[in-house]
């Protein structure tokens, strides 16, 4: 099993383990189906993974993005289907796979989320998340850390900015309706977004 692979194995493990968790979240400030529909894709995945084995990195991230879009409702669906495709696009262009294009993939999959979604750091969103871990690897990246370094980083920060989510009102999304209400309570896609990299940053 290849290592992109084995990481998406345990990416499913570990949304399926937090599935109630993130839906009970969602459950405070949204539609209470965040964990359900990422459990839903990450099923699809397990179905159909074995196909991945001998695919490119890109058209992995392109598979899983075609299979997430068909099948995880909500917003959470489009959003994280939208950043695994902007990924592929850069990646297909890379003539090798290092830490400096890693993060730059990365920061191709947050362009692609906030423009999708219309929204930047500080809304209450997975970006809250995804920003900060993005900027600290490509930080590390540039003072010559390895993967492993790069993605503690980004774990670091990540979990700082997922944390913080809890202190913000949210302005995008159904959440924005509540107002200051949902103040007090993690954003689910923050979260889920978190988990993510936790699993990558473990598996490393």
């Amino acid at each position: 099993m290849n290592k992109l692979v084995q990481i998406i194995n345990k990416i499913v493990d570990k949304i399926e383990i937090n599935k109630d968790y993130l839906t009970d979240l969602d459950r405070e400030i949204g539609d209470g189906d965040h964990g359900v529909n990422l459990s839903r894709g990450g099923k699809k995945l397990e179905e159909n993974i074995s196909s991945f084995e001998n695919l490119k990195e890109y058209e992995v991230l392109n598979k899983i993005a075609m299979l997430l879009l068909s099948n995880v409702g909500g917003a959470s669906g489009a959003l994280y289907s939208t950043a695994l495709m902007r990924g592929a696009s850069y990646l297909k262009n890379c003539d090798t796979i290092n830490e400096k294009t890693i993060g730059e993939t990365f920061s191709a999959m947050i362009k692609g989320i906030e423009e999708r979604g219309k929204s930047t750091v500080g809304e209450k969103t997975m970006l809250d998340t995804l920003v900060p871990a993005s900027e600290a690897f490509n930080m590390a990246a540039e003072k010559g850390c390895n993967l492993e370094e790069c993605f503690q980083q980004a774990y670091i920060a990540g979990k700082k900015g997922m944390e913080y989510t809890k202190n913000i009102k949210a302005t995008k999304g159904r959440a924005s309706y509540l107002g200051d209400r949902s103040i007090g309570t993690l954003d689910p896609g923050a979260v889920s977004s978190y988990l993510i990299l936790e699993t990558i940053k473990e598996e490393i």
